[in-house]
């Protein structure tokens, strides 16, 4: 398992068009992706859920990634937060 924590810079937080095209990318790797709020905690895969976990700028956030591909999916993670939130 790997897992990284991110605080979220963009004055829009983890809004719709970057959070959907995050999730299509995901979509390719096989291991789970799970992204924790405080104390809830959705499946990063799932667009809406993603949504309603309702991050917003200055708000930091854990991913944890399971699988066998985990480490590229962590990689392409890490770059997507950096340009997108």
């Amino acid at each position: 398992m790997k897992e990284f924590t991110y605080t979220v810079t963009d004055p829009n937080g983890i809004h719709a068009r970057p959070a959907g095209v995050l999730v299509k990318q995901l979509k390719n790797f096989s291991s789970s992706v799970t992204i924790f709020k405080g104390d809830k905690n959705v499946d990063m895969k799932k667009l809406l859920a993603l949504m309603g976990l309702g991050v917003k700028q200055g708000d930091t956030v854990t991913v944890k990634v399971e699988g066998e591909d985990e480490e590229a999916c962590v990689a392409e993670l890490l770059k997507a937060f950096q340009e997108n939130f």
